[in-house]
Protein backbone atom coordinates (compact mmCIF):
# COMPACT_ATOMS: atom_id res chain seq x y z
CA UNK A 1 0.00 0.00 0.00
CA UNK A 2 2.89 2.55 0.27
CA UNK A 3 2.66 3.40 -3.40
CA UNK A 4 -1.08 3.98 -3.10
CA UNK A 5 -0.60 6.35 -0.19
CA UNK A 6 2.15 8.13 -2.09
CA UNK A 7 -0.14 8.67 -5.10
CA UNK A 8 -3.16 9.69 -3.00
CA UNK A 9 -1.26 12.47 -1.21
CA UNK A 10 0.88 13.53 -4.13
CA UNK A 11 0.45 17.39 -4.10
CA UNK A 12 0.96 17.92 -0.35
CA UNK A 13 3.70 15.28 -0.14
CA UNK A 14 5.66 16.81 -3.01
CA UNK A 15 5.44 20.30 -1.40
CA UNK A 16 6.59 19.08 2.03
CA UNK A 17 9.39 17.02 0.48
CA UNK A 18 10.63 20.07 -1.39
CA UNK A 19 10.72 22.11 1.86
CA UNK A 20 12.44 19.22 3.67
CA UNK A 21 15.12 18.92 1.03
CA UNK A 22 15.63 22.71 1.09
CA UNK A 23 16.10 22.68 4.84
CA UNK A 24 18.54 19.80 4.59
CA UNK A 25 20.54 21.62 1.91
CA UNK A 26 20.69 24.77 4.08
CA UNK A 27 21.77 22.63 7.05
CA UNK A 28 24.64 21.20 5.04
CA UNK A 29 25.81 24.71 4.08
CA UNK A 30 25.58 25.91 7.68
CA UNK A 31 27.33 22.78 8.87
CA UNK A 32 30.25 23.53 6.59
CA UNK A 33 30.38 27.14 7.85
CA UNK A 34 30.01 26.44 11.57
CA UNK A 35 31.94 23.23 11.47
CA UNK A 36 35.00 24.92 9.98
CA UNK A 37 35.09 27.27 12.96
CA UNK A 38 33.81 25.09 15.78
CA UNK A 39 35.35 21.71 15.11
CA UNK A 40 39.06 22.79 15.38
CA UNK A 41 38.34 24.47 18.73
CA UNK A 42 36.45 21.41 19.96
CA UNK A 43 39.36 19.11 19.03
CA UNK A 44 41.90 21.47 20.65
CA UNK A 45 39.82 21.68 23.82
CA UNK A 46 39.51 17.89 23.85
CA UNK A 47 43.34 17.70 23.79
CA UNK A 48 43.59 20.31 26.59
CA UNK A 49 45.29 22.83 24.31
CA UNK A 50 42.82 25.73 24.59
CA UNK A 51 39.30 26.90 25.31
CA UNK A 52 36.37 25.24 23.66
CA UNK A 53 34.09 26.90 21.08
CA UNK A 54 31.16 29.12 22.01
CA UNK A 55 28.15 27.15 23.31
CA UNK A 56 25.79 28.72 20.79
CA UNK A 57 28.12 27.70 17.97
CA UNK A 58 28.13 24.12 19.28
CA UNK A 59 24.34 24.11 19.53
CA UNK A 60 24.06 25.39 15.94
CA UNK A 61 26.44 22.66 14.79
CA UNK A 62 24.45 19.92 16.53
CA UNK A 63 21.21 21.28 15.08
CA UNK A 64 22.76 21.20 11.59
CA UNK A 65 23.78 17.57 12.13
CA UNK A 66 20.21 16.68 13.21
CA UNK A 67 18.76 18.41 10.16
CA UNK A 68 21.20 16.59 7.86
CA UNK A 69 20.26 13.22 9.40
CA UNK A 70 16.55 14.02 9.04
CA UNK A 71 17.04 15.04 5.42
CA UNK A 72 19.00 11.85 4.64
CA UNK A 73 16.34 9.66 6.22
CA UNK A 74 13.63 11.44 4.22
CA UNK A 75 15.68 10.99 1.08
CA UNK A 76 15.89 7.22 1.70
CA UNK A 77 12.11 7.09 2.23
CA UNK A 78 11.56 8.95 -1.01
CA UNK A 79 13.84 6.67 -3.04
CA UNK A 80 12.15 3.59 -1.51
CA UNK A 81 8.68 4.95 -2.36
CA UNK A 82 9.76 5.74 -5.91
CA UNK A 83 11.16 2.20 -6.29
CA UNK A 84 7.92 0.65 -5.02
CA UNK A 85 5.91 2.90 -7.29
CA UNK A 86 7.97 1.87 -10.32
CA UNK A 87 7.56 -1.82 -9.43
CA UNK A 88 3.80 -1.34 -9.14
CA UNK A 89 3.73 0.37 -12.52
CA UNK A 90 5.71 -2.49 -14.05
CA UNK A 91 3.28 -5.04 -12.58
CA UNK A 92 0.28 -3.04 -13.76
CA UNK A 93 1.80 -2.75 -17.24
CA UNK A 94 2.41 -6.48 -17.33
CA UNK A 95 -1.16 -7.20 -16.22
CA UNK A 96 -2.45 -4.81 -18.86
CA UNK A 97 -0.42 -6.49 -21.62
CA UNK A 98 -0.46 -10.15 -20.54
CA UNK A 99 -3.06 -12.79 -19.86
CA UNK A 100 -2.59 -13.67 -16.17
CA UNK A 101 -3.42 -17.37 -16.64
CA UNK A 102 -1.16 -18.28 -19.58
CA UNK A 103 1.34 -15.41 -19.66
CA UNK A 104 0.54 -14.80 -23.35
CA UNK A 105 -0.18 -11.35 -24.75
CA UNK A 106 -3.81 -10.36 -24.43
CA UNK A 107 -6.07 -8.97 -27.13
CA UNK A 108 -5.35 -5.36 -26.17
CA UNK A 109 -1.60 -5.61 -26.57
CA UNK A 110 -1.63 -7.90 -29.61
CA UNK A 111 -2.25 -5.13 -32.17
CA UNK A 112 0.93 -3.17 -31.38
CA UNK A 113 3.07 -6.32 -31.28
CA UNK A 114 1.56 -7.50 -34.57
CA UNK A 115 2.30 -4.18 -36.28
CA UNK A 116 5.96 -4.37 -35.24
CA UNK A 117 6.24 -8.00 -36.30
CA UNK A 118 4.69 -7.41 -39.73
CA UNK A 119 6.88 -4.36 -40.36
CA UNK A 120 10.04 -6.29 -39.43
CA UNK A 121 8.96 -9.27 -41.55
CA UNK A 122 8.38 -7.06 -44.59
CA UNK A 123 11.92 -5.72 -44.31
CA UNK A 124 13.20 -9.30 -44.42
CA UNK A 125 10.96 -10.22 -47.36
CA UNK A 126 8.78 -12.48 -45.16
CA UNK A 127 5.04 -12.86 -44.70
CA UNK A 128 3.25 -13.19 -41.36
CA UNK A 129 0.70 -15.96 -40.88
CA UNK A 130 -2.04 -15.37 -38.31
CA UNK A 131 -3.25 -18.63 -36.79
CA UNK A 132 -6.44 -18.68 -34.74
CA UNK A 133 -6.66 -21.83 -32.60
CA UNK A 134 -9.72 -22.76 -30.54
CA UNK A 135 -10.10 -25.68 -28.12
CA UNK A 136 -12.98 -27.90 -29.23
CA UNK A 137 -15.80 -28.61 -26.76
CA UNK A 138 -14.06 -26.65 -24.02
CA UNK A 139 -17.38 -25.78 -22.38
CA UNK A 140 -18.08 -29.47 -21.90
CA UNK A 141 -14.70 -29.90 -20.21
CA UNK A 142 -15.60 -27.13 -17.78
CA UNK A 143 -19.09 -28.54 -17.20
CA UNK A 144 -17.99 -32.15 -16.70
CA UNK A 145 -14.68 -31.66 -14.87
CA UNK A 146 -14.94 -28.18 -13.32
CA UNK A 147 -13.13 -24.90 -13.90
CA UNK A 148 -9.98 -26.03 -12.09
CA UNK A 149 -9.45 -28.73 -14.71
CA UNK A 150 -10.48 -26.24 -17.39
CA UNK A 151 -7.78 -23.81 -16.28
CA UNK A 152 -5.24 -26.61 -16.25
CA UNK A 153 -6.21 -27.50 -19.81
CA UNK A 154 -5.73 -23.88 -20.89
CA UNK A 155 -2.35 -23.57 -19.15
CA UNK A 156 -0.95 -26.81 -20.54
CA UNK A 157 -2.34 -26.10 -24.00
CA UNK A 158 -0.67 -22.68 -23.95
CA UNK A 159 2.63 -24.23 -22.85
CA UNK A 160 2.48 -26.74 -25.70
CA UNK A 161 1.63 -24.05 -28.22
CA UNK A 162 4.54 -21.89 -27.05
CA UNK A 163 6.92 -24.85 -27.14
CA UNK A 164 6.21 -25.65 -30.78
CA UNK A 165 6.15 -22.11 -32.21
CA UNK A 166 9.28 -21.07 -34.16
CA UNK A 167 11.49 -18.13 -33.06
CA UNK A 168 10.13 -14.59 -33.47
CA UNK A 169 6.54 -15.87 -33.23
CA UNK A 170 4.02 -14.09 -31.01
CA UNK A 171 1.38 -16.11 -29.10
CA UNK A 172 -1.67 -14.42 -27.56
CA UNK A 173 -4.81 -15.47 -25.76
CA UNK A 174 -7.66 -13.54 -27.35
CA UNK A 175 -10.66 -15.29 -25.78
CA UNK A 176 -11.71 -17.82 -23.18
CA UNK A 177 -10.34 -20.82 -25.08
CA UNK A 178 -9.06 -19.08 -28.21
CA UNK A 179 -5.41 -18.39 -29.04
CA UNK A 180 -3.82 -16.30 -31.79
CA UNK A 181 -0.31 -17.03 -33.08
CA UNK A 182 1.59 -14.68 -35.38
CA UNK A 183 4.31 -16.52 -37.27
CA UNK A 184 6.68 -14.99 -39.86
CA UNK A 185 7.54 -17.33 -42.75
CA UNK A 186 9.07 -17.42 -46.22
CA UNK A 187 6.20 -16.92 -48.71
CA UNK A 188 7.84 -19.48 -51.00
CA UNK A 189 7.24 -22.18 -48.40
CA UNK A 190 3.67 -21.90 -47.06
CA UNK A 191 3.72 -25.64 -46.33
CA UNK A 192 5.73 -24.80 -43.22
CA UNK A 193 2.62 -23.21 -41.73
CA UNK A 194 0.63 -26.32 -42.66
CA UNK A 195 3.18 -28.43 -40.81
CA UNK A 196 3.14 -26.05 -37.85
CA UNK A 197 -0.68 -26.19 -37.62
CA UNK A 198 -0.58 -29.99 -37.76
CA UNK A 199 2.00 -29.97 -34.98
CA UNK A 200 -0.13 -27.68 -32.82
CA UNK A 201 -3.17 -29.93 -33.27
CA UNK A 202 -1.17 -33.05 -32.40
CA UNK A 203 0.48 -31.43 -29.37
CA UNK A 204 -2.74 -30.15 -27.82
CA UNK A 205 -4.61 -33.43 -28.46
CA UNK A 206 -2.26 -35.46 -26.24
CA UNK A 207 -3.44 -36.18 -22.67
CA UNK A 208 -3.36 -33.18 -20.34
CA UNK A 209 -3.41 -34.92 -17.01
CA UNK A 210 -5.59 -36.68 -14.50
CA UNK A 211 -9.33 -36.38 -15.02
CA UNK A 212 -9.27 -35.39 -18.71
CA UNK A 213 -8.95 -37.71 -21.69
CA UNK A 214 -6.88 -36.82 -24.72
CA UNK A 215 -9.78 -37.09 -27.20
CA UNK A 216 -11.69 -34.51 -25.13
CA UNK A 217 -9.05 -31.86 -25.84
CA UNK A 218 -8.68 -31.12 -29.54
CA UNK A 219 -7.85 -28.02 -31.52
CA UNK A 220 -9.39 -26.37 -34.57
CA UNK A 221 -7.06 -23.97 -36.41
CA UNK A 222 -7.65 -21.37 -39.10
CA UNK A 223 -5.01 -19.18 -40.77
CA UNK A 224 -4.69 -16.02 -42.84
CA UNK A 225 -1.56 -14.33 -44.23
CA UNK A 226 -0.46 -10.72 -44.30
CA UNK A 227 -0.02 -10.64 -48.09
CA UNK A 228 -3.65 -11.60 -48.76
CA UNK A 229 -5.85 -8.95 -50.44
CA UNK A 230 -7.72 -6.72 -48.05
CA UNK A 231 -11.47 -7.09 -47.73
CA UNK A 232 -13.59 -4.43 -49.40
CA UNK A 233 -15.12 -3.26 -46.11
CA UNK A 234 -11.83 -2.83 -44.26
CA UNK A 235 -11.46 0.63 -42.72
CA UNK A 236 -7.96 1.79 -43.62
CA UNK A 237 -8.12 4.72 -41.25
CA UNK A 238 -8.67 2.44 -38.28
CA UNK A 239 -6.54 -0.51 -39.35
CA UNK A 240 -3.49 0.66 -41.30
CA UNK A 241 -1.78 -2.71 -41.25
CA UNK A 242 -4.90 -4.88 -41.59
CA UNK A 243 -4.45 -6.60 -38.20
CA UNK A 244 -8.17 -6.72 -37.49
CA UNK A 245 -8.79 -8.02 -41.00
CA UNK A 246 -6.19 -10.76 -40.60
CA UNK A 247 -7.59 -11.85 -37.25
CA UNK A 248 -11.10 -11.85 -38.66
CA UNK A 249 -10.09 -13.92 -41.69
CA UNK A 250 -8.24 -16.45 -39.54
CA UNK A 251 -11.24 -16.63 -37.21
CA UNK A 252 -13.52 -17.44 -40.16
CA UNK A 253 -11.15 -20.20 -41.30
CA UNK A 254 -11.09 -21.59 -37.78
CA UNK A 255 -14.90 -21.77 -37.61
CA UNK A 256 -14.82 -23.47 -41.01
CA UNK A 257 -12.57 -26.12 -39.47
CA UNK A 258 -15.04 -26.60 -36.62
CA UNK A 259 -17.99 -26.99 -38.99
CA UNK A 260 -16.10 -29.60 -40.99
CA UNK A 261 -15.44 -31.97 -38.12
CA UNK A 262 -13.10 -30.05 -35.76
CA UNK A 263 -9.54 -31.05 -34.89
CA UNK A 264 -8.27 -29.80 -38.28
CA UNK A 265 -6.75 -26.82 -40.10
CA UNK A 266 -7.81 -24.54 -42.98
CA UNK A 267 -6.40 -21.48 -44.73
CA UNK A 268 -8.86 -18.64 -45.16
CA UNK A 269 -10.72 -18.41 -48.47
CA UNK A 270 -13.19 -15.63 -49.39
CA UNK A 271 -16.02 -18.14 -49.89
CA UNK A 272 -15.80 -19.01 -46.19
CA UNK A 273 -16.90 -15.51 -45.26
CA UNK A 274 -20.12 -15.86 -47.26
CA UNK A 275 -20.83 -19.19 -45.57
CA UNK A 276 -20.23 -17.63 -42.16
CA UNK A 277 -22.57 -14.76 -42.97
CA UNK A 278 -25.31 -17.25 -43.86
CA UNK A 279 -24.61 -19.16 -40.67
CA UNK A 280 -24.94 -16.01 -38.57
CA UNK A 281 -28.21 -15.19 -40.31
CA UNK A 282 -29.43 -18.68 -39.46
CA UNK A 283 -28.38 -18.32 -35.83
CA UNK A 284 -30.15 -14.98 -35.55
CA UNK A 285 -33.20 -16.44 -37.28
CA UNK A 286 -33.31 -19.41 -34.90
CA UNK A 287 -33.25 -17.15 -31.84
CA UNK A 288 -36.03 -14.93 -33.15
CA UNK A 289 -37.92 -17.93 -34.55
CA UNK A 290 -38.20 -19.53 -31.11
CA UNK A 291 -39.68 -16.31 -29.74
CA UNK A 292 -42.04 -15.90 -32.70
CA UNK A 293 -43.27 -19.51 -32.70
CA UNK A 294 -41.85 -20.35 -36.13
CA UNK A 295 -40.84 -23.90 -35.12
CA UNK A 296 -43.71 -26.35 -35.51
CA UNK A 297 -44.13 -30.13 -35.17
CA UNK A 298 -44.78 -32.39 -38.15
CA UNK A 299 -45.89 -35.99 -37.72
CA UNK A 300 -44.70 -39.16 -39.48
CA UNK A 301 -46.81 -42.30 -39.26
CA UNK A 302 -45.59 -45.43 -37.45
CA UNK A 303 -47.30 -48.62 -38.62
CA UNK A 304 -47.46 -52.18 -37.32
CA UNK A 305 -46.05 -54.04 -40.33
CA UNK A 306 -47.76 -57.33 -39.50
CA UNK A 307 -51.28 -55.87 -39.37
CA UNK A 308 -50.91 -52.62 -41.32
CA UNK A 309 -52.58 -50.70 -38.47
CA UNK A 310 -51.48 -47.23 -37.46
CA UNK A 311 -49.59 -47.43 -34.14
CA UNK A 312 -48.61 -43.80 -33.60
CA UNK A 313 -46.54 -40.90 -34.88
CA UNK A 314 -43.02 -39.60 -34.58
CA UNK A 315 -42.82 -35.85 -34.09
CA UNK A 316 -40.40 -34.17 -36.51
CA UNK A 317 -39.47 -30.50 -36.22
CA UNK A 318 -39.75 -27.97 -39.04
CA UNK A 319 -38.84 -24.29 -39.14
CA UNK A 320 -41.25 -22.03 -41.03
CA UNK A 321 -38.77 -19.20 -41.55
CA UNK A 322 -39.97 -15.97 -43.21
CA UNK A 323 -36.50 -15.61 -44.75
CA UNK A 324 -35.40 -19.18 -45.52
CA UNK A 325 -38.74 -20.92 -46.05
CA UNK A 326 -39.39 -24.37 -44.57
CA UNK A 327 -36.10 -25.56 -43.06
CA UNK A 328 -35.43 -29.17 -42.04
CA UNK A 329 -34.01 -30.25 -38.67
CA UNK A 330 -30.70 -31.35 -40.19
CA UNK A 331 -29.98 -27.63 -40.67
CA UNK A 332 -31.22 -25.94 -37.51
CA UNK A 333 -30.87 -28.66 -34.83
CA UNK A 334 -27.01 -28.70 -34.86
CA UNK A 335 -26.95 -24.90 -34.84
CA UNK A 336 -29.45 -24.73 -31.98
CA UNK A 337 -27.27 -27.14 -29.99
CA UNK A 338 -24.14 -25.08 -30.63
CA UNK A 339 -25.66 -21.74 -29.66
CA UNK A 340 -27.33 -23.17 -26.55
CA UNK A 341 -31.03 -22.80 -27.41
CA UNK A 342 -31.91 -26.44 -28.12
CA UNK A 343 -33.57 -26.84 -24.70
CA UNK A 344 -35.99 -23.98 -25.26
CA UNK A 345 -36.66 -24.99 -28.87
CA UNK A 346 -37.27 -28.66 -28.04
CA UNK A 347 -39.43 -27.99 -25.01
CA UNK A 348 -41.70 -25.72 -27.03
CA UNK A 349 -42.09 -28.39 -29.73
CA UNK A 350 -42.76 -31.17 -27.22
CA UNK A 351 -45.37 -29.08 -25.41
CA UNK A 352 -47.13 -28.40 -28.73
CA UNK A 353 -46.93 -32.09 -29.73
CA UNK A 354 -48.43 -33.21 -26.41
CA UNK A 355 -51.30 -30.79 -26.95
CA UNK A 356 -51.83 -32.08 -30.52
CA UNK A 357 -51.66 -35.75 -29.49
CA UNK A 358 -54.37 -35.33 -26.87
CA UNK A 359 -56.85 -35.14 -29.79
CA UNK A 360 -55.78 -38.56 -31.11
CA UNK A 361 -57.21 -41.95 -30.27
CA UNK A 362 -55.71 -43.04 -26.90
CA UNK A 363 -54.14 -46.14 -28.48
CA UNK A 364 -51.86 -43.98 -30.65
CA UNK A 365 -48.41 -43.17 -29.27
CA UNK A 366 -46.29 -40.05 -29.66
CA UNK A 367 -42.54 -40.39 -30.23
CA UNK A 368 -40.16 -37.43 -29.80
CA UNK A 369 -36.41 -37.10 -30.33
CA UNK A 370 -34.23 -35.88 -27.45
CA UNK A 371 -30.98 -34.07 -28.11
CA UNK A 372 -27.79 -35.32 -26.41
CA UNK A 373 -27.46 -31.79 -25.05
CA UNK A 374 -30.77 -32.18 -23.20
CA UNK A 375 -29.62 -35.44 -21.65
CA UNK A 376 -26.78 -33.51 -19.99
CA UNK A 377 -29.36 -31.36 -18.19
CA UNK A 378 -29.85 -32.84 -14.68
CA UNK A 379 -33.35 -31.29 -14.57
CA UNK A 380 -34.53 -32.66 -17.91
CA UNK A 381 -36.63 -35.47 -16.39
CA UNK A 382 -38.44 -33.00 -14.12
CA UNK A 383 -39.05 -30.63 -17.03
CA UNK A 384 -40.54 -33.41 -19.19
CA UNK A 385 -42.76 -34.68 -16.38
CA UNK A 386 -43.97 -31.15 -15.72
CA UNK A 387 -44.96 -30.81 -19.39
CA UNK A 388 -46.89 -34.10 -19.17
CA UNK A 389 -48.76 -32.85 -16.11
CA UNK A 390 -49.56 -29.49 -17.71
CA UNK A 391 -50.79 -31.20 -20.90
CA UNK A 392 -52.66 -33.90 -18.89
CA UNK A 393 -51.07 -36.45 -21.26
CA UNK A 394 -50.62 -40.11 -20.20
CA UNK A 395 -46.91 -40.96 -19.83
CA UNK A 396 -47.53 -44.46 -21.26
CA UNK A 397 -48.36 -42.88 -24.64
CA UNK A 398 -45.06 -41.02 -24.85
CA UNK A 399 -41.85 -42.51 -26.23
CA UNK A 400 -38.57 -40.59 -26.23
CA UNK A 401 -35.83 -41.43 -28.72
CA UNK A 402 -32.16 -41.06 -27.86
CA UNK A 403 -29.19 -41.65 -30.17
CA UNK A 404 -26.30 -44.00 -29.52
CA UNK A 405 -23.85 -41.09 -29.48
CA UNK A 406 -25.52 -39.64 -26.37
CA UNK A 407 -24.53 -42.73 -24.37
CA UNK A 408 -20.79 -42.11 -24.52
CA UNK A 409 -20.56 -38.70 -22.84
CA UNK A 410 -21.79 -39.68 -19.36
CA UNK A 411 -23.37 -43.13 -19.28
CA UNK A 412 -24.05 -43.06 -15.54
CA UNK A 413 -25.98 -39.79 -15.68
CA UNK A 414 -27.93 -40.91 -18.76
CA UNK A 415 -28.83 -44.20 -17.06
CA UNK A 416 -30.16 -42.38 -14.01
CA UNK A 417 -32.19 -39.95 -16.09
CA UNK A 418 -33.71 -42.68 -18.27
CA UNK A 419 -34.57 -44.80 -15.24
CA UNK A 420 -36.40 -41.82 -13.74
CA UNK A 421 -38.45 -41.37 -16.90
CA UNK A 422 -39.16 -45.08 -17.26
CA UNK A 423 -40.39 -45.22 -13.66
CA UNK A 424 -43.07 -42.73 -14.69
CA UNK A 425 -44.23 -44.96 -17.55
CA UNK A 426 -42.43 -43.21 -20.43
CA UNK A 427 -40.98 -45.57 -23.03
CA UNK A 428 -37.34 -45.27 -24.15
CA UNK A 429 -36.22 -45.98 -27.73
CA UNK A 430 -32.62 -46.22 -28.96
CA UNK A 431 -32.61 -44.35 -32.26
CA UNK A 432 -30.35 -44.84 -35.33
CA UNK A 433 -29.17 -48.18 -33.97
CA UNK A 434 -26.25 -49.62 -35.90
CA UNK A 435 -24.56 -46.31 -36.70
CA UNK A 436 -22.92 -45.79 -33.31
CA UNK A 437 -20.85 -47.85 -30.90
CA UNK A 438 -23.31 -49.30 -28.42
CA UNK A 439 -22.16 -52.47 -26.72
CA UNK A 440 -24.35 -55.37 -25.61
CA UNK A 441 -23.41 -54.47 -22.06
CA UNK A 442 -24.84 -50.98 -22.46
CA UNK A 443 -28.05 -52.32 -23.99
CA UNK A 444 -28.54 -54.67 -21.06
CA UNK A 445 -27.77 -51.98 -18.46
CA UNK A 446 -29.96 -49.23 -19.90
CA UNK A 447 -33.77 -49.21 -19.51
CA UNK A 448 -34.36 -49.46 -23.27
CA UNK A 449 -37.84 -50.49 -24.51
CA UNK A 450 -37.27 -50.42 -28.26
CA UNK A 451 -34.54 -50.38 -30.94
CA UNK A 452 -34.88 -48.30 -34.11
CA UNK A 453 -32.87 -49.49 -37.12
CA UNK A 454 -31.29 -46.57 -38.93
CA UNK A 455 -32.82 -45.69 -42.31
CA UNK A 456 -29.45 -46.04 -44.04
CA UNK A 457 -29.68 -49.82 -43.57
CA UNK A 458 -33.37 -50.09 -44.44
CA UNK A 459 -33.71 -47.98 -47.58
CA UNK A 460 -31.55 -50.31 -49.73
CA UNK A 461 -32.37 -53.48 -47.89
CA UNK A 462 -33.77 -55.30 -50.93
CA UNK A 463 -30.73 -54.64 -53.12
CA UNK A 464 -27.81 -54.67 -50.69
CA UNK A 465 -26.82 -58.00 -49.09
CA UNK A 466 -24.69 -56.32 -46.44
CA UNK A 467 -27.61 -54.17 -45.31
CA UNK A 468 -29.82 -57.24 -45.23
CA UNK A 469 -27.30 -59.02 -43.00
CA UNK A 470 -27.14 -56.05 -40.62
CA UNK A 471 -30.95 -55.81 -40.37
CA UNK A 472 -31.23 -59.55 -39.79
CA UNK A 473 -28.58 -59.39 -37.06
CA UNK A 474 -30.23 -56.46 -35.30
CA UNK A 475 -33.57 -58.25 -35.50
CA UNK A 476 -32.09 -61.37 -33.87
CA UNK A 477 -30.45 -59.20 -31.19
CA UNK A 478 -33.74 -57.50 -30.41
CA UNK A 479 -35.49 -60.84 -30.18
CA UNK A 480 -32.87 -62.21 -27.78
CA UNK A 481 -33.01 -59.10 -25.58
CA UNK A 482 -36.79 -58.89 -25.72
CA UNK A 483 -36.69 -55.48 -27.41
CA UNK A 484 -39.26 -54.59 -30.12
CA UNK A 485 -37.83 -53.27 -33.40
CA UNK A 486 -38.87 -50.20 -35.40
CA UNK A 487 -37.51 -49.79 -38.93
CA UNK A 488 -37.05 -46.31 -40.39
CA UNK A 489 -36.82 -45.41 -44.07
CA UNK A 490 -39.42 -47.77 -45.62
CA UNK A 491 -39.93 -46.29 -49.06
CA UNK A 492 -40.87 -49.23 -51.29
CA UNK A 493 -42.98 -52.38 -51.31
CA UNK A 494 -39.83 -54.45 -51.85
CA UNK A 495 -38.30 -53.19 -48.62
CA UNK A 496 -41.60 -53.77 -46.79
CA UNK A 497 -41.80 -57.36 -48.05
CA UNK A 498 -38.19 -58.03 -47.01
CA UNK A 499 -38.77 -56.66 -43.51
CA UNK A 500 -41.87 -58.78 -43.01
CA UNK A 501 -39.72 -61.81 -43.76
CA UNK A 502 -37.46 -61.01 -40.81
CA UNK A 503 -40.13 -60.87 -38.11
CA UNK A 504 -42.54 -58.52 -36.39
CA UNK A 505 -41.75 -54.83 -36.82
CA UNK A 506 -43.12 -51.37 -36.48
CA UNK A 507 -42.10 -49.24 -39.41
CA UNK A 508 -42.16 -45.73 -40.79
CA UNK A 509 -41.16 -44.09 -44.02
CA UNK A 510 -42.37 -42.30 -47.12
CA UNK A 511 -44.21 -45.43 -48.29
CA UNK A 512 -46.85 -44.43 -45.77
CA UNK A 513 -46.78 -40.76 -46.69
CA UNK A 514 -44.74 -37.65 -46.06
CA UNK A 515 -44.64 -36.06 -42.58
CA UNK A 516 -47.70 -33.84 -42.11
CA UNK A 517 -48.66 -30.79 -40.10
CA UNK A 518 -50.82 -31.05 -36.99
CA UNK A 519 -53.88 -29.95 -38.98
CA UNK A 520 -53.28 -32.49 -41.76
CA UNK A 521 -52.68 -35.23 -39.20
CA UNK A 522 -55.92 -34.43 -37.37
CA UNK A 523 -57.85 -34.49 -40.65
CA UNK A 524 -56.32 -37.86 -41.58
CA UNK A 525 -57.19 -39.34 -38.19
CA UNK A 526 -60.71 -37.97 -38.47
CA UNK A 527 -61.16 -39.78 -41.78
CA UNK A 528 -59.86 -42.98 -40.14
CA UNK A 529 -62.11 -42.50 -37.10
CA UNK A 530 -59.04 -42.39 -34.87
CA UNK A 531 -59.69 -39.18 -32.95
CA UNK A 532 -60.32 -39.10 -29.24
CA UNK A 533 -63.86 -39.04 -27.92
CA UNK A 534 -65.33 -35.53 -27.44
CA UNK A 535 -65.04 -35.82 -23.64
CA UNK A 536 -62.21 -38.24 -22.96
CA UNK A 537 -61.59 -39.31 -19.41
CA UNK A 538 -58.86 -37.22 -17.86
CA UNK A 539 -55.49 -38.92 -17.93
CA UNK A 540 -53.85 -39.55 -14.55
CA UNK A 541 -50.94 -37.58 -13.30
CA UNK A 542 -47.47 -39.19 -13.53
CA UNK A 543 -47.07 -41.58 -10.61
CA UNK A 544 -44.50 -41.23 -7.91
CA UNK A 545 -41.26 -43.18 -8.53
CA UNK A 546 -41.46 -46.74 -7.27
CA UNK A 547 -45.15 -47.37 -8.08
CA UNK A 548 -46.05 -50.27 -10.29
CA UNK A 549 -45.82 -49.54 -14.01
CA UNK A 550 -48.53 -52.02 -15.00
CA UNK A 551 -50.98 -50.56 -12.47
CA UNK A 552 -50.45 -47.09 -13.87
CA UNK A 553 -50.95 -48.32 -17.42
CA UNK A 554 -54.18 -50.05 -16.53
CA UNK A 555 -55.49 -47.01 -14.70
CA UNK A 556 -54.59 -44.83 -17.66
CA UNK A 557 -56.93 -46.92 -19.77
Amino acid sequence: MPEVAQRDAAPSTIASDTVTLGIAAAAIILFVGTGGSALPKMIAAFRGEGLGPDNMLVSALLLNVALILFGWRRYRQLTSAVSIHRQAEAIALKLAERDPLTGFLNRRSLDEAACELIAAAQQRGEVVAVLMADLDSFKQINDLHGHVVGDRVLIQSAQRIAAILPPRSIPARVGGDEFACLVPFDPRHPERIDDLAAGLIAAVASPVGEGVCGPDVTLSVGASRSDQPRRANDDDDQDDTGIASLLHAADIAMYHAKRNGRNRFYWFEPSMENALRVRRDLESGIRSGITNGEFVPYYEQQVDLSTGELAGFEMLARWNSPKFGVVGPQIFIPLAEEIGVIDKLSEGLIAQALSDAKAWNPKLTLSVNISPVQLRDPWFAQKLLRMLVEANFPPRRLEIEITESSLHENLGAVRTLLASLKNQGIRISLDDFGTGYSSLGQLSELPIDCIKIDRSFVMKLAENKDNATIVRTITSLGLELGLPITAEGIESEEVLAALRGYGSFKGQGYLYGQPETAKETTERLGEMDLLAAPNPQAAPQPAEPGTDHDDRSAASG
